[in-house]
């Protein structure tokens, strides 16, 4: 973990222009620089970057942030990792919490693994490029397949010779230790003491991590034995599990984000063969079935993915299963079936970019038709095939998270399957019902309610969520643009104090700070902000007013949490500036000169739209009470309802509002 006093350093060093400067070329307007947006297909200049903010803003798409948080989305890096990047750039020394001994060993072990596997990496590289044996093999198998130069130096395929130890031997030759070796599965030792190299006698295809390291490799053999399997990997590390890596990630994420779309093939040579012709945004399964874990990666960078297939029927069907783990994470597949007898490299080594794109324009077609269509013609005109296809595509349809899409599909199926369209949604809802555990009980702590219109609990998400977590299990606050008018003031003026007074009790000088005034106000009359997302942050801000020198703008820009960092420039960033010549002869009545009044103004009409709601719905609750005849309840309603509507008349006269009450 970074310690704050270097992190606080890194974002004092970090300077925006120069940051942004180094992957998106900028020129001066006013007092802004403007440039195309990196994250979308930008024609006109919609991203700013204010030097004076130190912030940057799409006005287009809407991504930005801090010179932190560009670099998360343009590198695609954690949080830390892109403090990392950025301390490197300027030349900070980073200092970290003291690990534990254990802590320390597992981290010099991995760094030692790591740095093995950049070794061999460059080792089967090098015999590729210069070793007799490399090049009339390995370099003429891939020139053979079609590949360039550019292209087998840019994904940094090897060969590794066919001797028993030779990698061994070079190794330990060069001061690397056995036991790394091992761990990464480079070499295989055996009880009698002999070592022999893993993949002797191959082709290699390193496997990069995200962030561009070599975790593992993928061999193939040449030479054609039955008794030899066809490919040989890396096995499991404690730096590579299978089901965490996609092949191609690392030189495919930008591209992918760009496109906002990611092709999902099964080989190596699947994806060089889709680079080379043009096509970036394309990874690889490894020829296993997806896992949560790799679907979780493509989904840091898009929720649009289209599956290549081959052709091979039973491919496709053992594939099925790891589709349906895409749907139930909310994701639009597409699925493109390929001419016969070809794959994803063989099509591409014949087709350029935009043969292939428009291709798959026009055979794409949605995964649950495309699946649907599929155990049709399987099932034929059997009625035992035909309800059990029935049932597996009726559970797909069920772990779609949105009801909308759901809804749709429930639709389209009903005609294709020629079933009632009620008879399928009550399938789906069984599925559902007997599918979805109850929440657990801490997921509810007992005492920390929010009240919906009415006065009425809602559960709040756990403690310990994060916000936008929180914001995700609640409905959205019918409030949420009053919220937001008060939350934009605690971002941009939290700290800053807007009246002091002395305390009668003690005589003591109060001062009082913009987030601390609005959580004050909003609690003596027992409210709260209903959106979890937006009420986080308020207590946030006014739980650090205390600590010396924060800043709430730099605090909720430079936050861990995505969706607050983003939201908080949003909040601060301002697209237009008045040029000089508007304050020329005339002074301008600045937002921060009559802040009091403001915030004054905004938090009367947050309480006033509590009050209408209150008021409607105690309305609805004195016709039912009418109509049923129960006098003590209208009568307790009645009261009700005369006290909201006199706190609405003085809501009105500090609001300059017209009140006209309808009895």
């Amino acid at each position: 973990m970074i310690d704050q006093p270097t992190i606080d350093r890194i974002l004092d060093a970090s300077n925006i222009v120069d940051v942004v400067s180094e992957f998106v070329t900028l020129r001066r307007r006013g007092v802004n620089y403007v440039g195309l947006c990196p994250f979308h297909s930008d024609k006109t200049p919609s991203f700013y970057v204010s030097p004076a903010k130190n912030i940057c803003k799409c006005f287009a798409c809407g991504e930005g942030g801090t010179s932190v948080h560009f670099i998360m989305k343009h590198e695609q890096l954690g949080y830390f990792d892109a403090l990392r990047f950025l301390a490197k750039k300027y030349n900070i020394d980073i200092q970290e919490r003291e690990l534990t001994e254990r802590e320390k060993q597992v981290r010099n072990d991995r760094e030692s693994m790591l740095i093995v596997n950049t070794w061999a990496g460059e080792y089967f590289s090098k015999i590729l490029h210069e070793n007799e044996e490399g090049r009339n093999i390995g370099l003429r198998y891939f020139k053979e397949r079609g590949f360039r130069e550019d292209i087998i130096r840019k994904f940094q395929l090897g060969y590794s010779l066919d001797k028993w130890d030779a990698l061994f031997r070079e190794a330990t030759a060069s001061g690397y230790k056995q036991e790394f070796l091992e761990k990464t599965g480079l070499v295989i030792a055996y009880e009698n003491g002999n070592v022999n190299d893993r993949f002797r006698g191959r082709v290699m295809f390193p496997v990069h991590t995200l962030s561009g390291k070599v975790v593992a490799f993928g061999g193939r053999i040449l030479k054609k034995d039955e008794k030899t399997a066809k490919y040989v990997n890396s096995p499991e590390s404690e730096i590579y599990h299978k089901g965490n890596e996609l092949y191609g990630i690392f030189f495919a994420k930008q591209q992918i984000v760009k496109s906002d779309r990611c092709y999902l093939v099964e080989g190596y040579t699947d994806v060089i063969s889709m680079h080379q012709a043009g096509i970036e945004n394309v990874v690889a399964s490894s020829g296993t079935a997806l896992t949560q874990g790799q679907i979780r990666l493509i989904h840091r960078f898009t929720n649009n993915i289209t599956i290549l297939y081959d052709g091979d029927a039973a491919g496709i069907k053992a594939a099925l299963r790891g589709i349906d783990l895409l749907l139930e994470e909310g994701m639009n597949v597409k699925v493109v079936l390929l001419p016969d007898n070809e794959d994803p490299d063989s099509f591409a080594r014949k087709h350029n970019a935009t043969q292939f794109g428009d291709y798959i324009k026009a055979n794409e077609t949605d995964f649950i038709r495309f699946k649907t269509k599929l155990l049709l013609e399987e099932a034929g005109g059997d009625p035992i095939k035909r309800s059990a296809l029935i049932s597996d595509i009726v559970r797909s349809v069920a772990i779609i998270p949105d009801n909308i899409a759901r809804t749709v599909y429930i639709r389209e199926c009903s005609g294709m399957l020629e079933i009632d369209e009620r008879v399928l949604l009550n399938e789906v809802n069984r599925i559902k019902l007997t599918d979805s555990p109850p929440p657990p009980p801490e997921a509810y702590p007992p005492n920390t309610y929010l009240q919906d219109e009415g006065g009425e609990a809602l559960p709040p998400a756990g403690e310990n969520a994060s916000p936008a977590a929180q914001a995700a299990s609640l409905p959205v606050s019918p409030y949420e643009k009053y919220e937001i008018a008060l939350l934009r003031y605690v971002v941009r003026y939290g700290e800053r104090e807007l009246f002091n007074y002395s305390d009668e009790e003690t005589g003591a000088d109060v001062r009082c700070s913009v987030a601390g005034y609005i959580r004050e106000e909003l609690a003596q009359d027992g409210l709260s902000f209903l959106t979890p997302l937006y009420k986080g942050m308020l207590e946030e801000a006014a739980n650090h007013l205390n600590e010396e020198g924060f800043i709430a703008g730099r605090f909720f820009m430079h936050h861990p949490n995505p969706e607050i960092s983003k939201l908080a420039v949003n909040l601060i960033s301002d697209k237009y500036q008045l040029s000089k010549y508007h304050s020329k002869f005339r002074d301008i009545e600045r937002e921060e000169d009559k802040l009091q009044s403001y915030i004054t103004k905004d938090l009367f009409a947050l309480k006033d739209a509590y009050v209408n709601r209150q008021i409607k719905t105690i309305r609805d609750k004195l016709k039912e009470a009418e109509s049923s005849g129960g006098y003590d309840e209208v009568v307790a309603l009645m009261t009700r309802l005369t006290e909201l509507n006199r706190i609405k008349n003085l809501l009105g006269k500090q609001l300059g509002e017209r009140i006209i009450i309808k009895m």
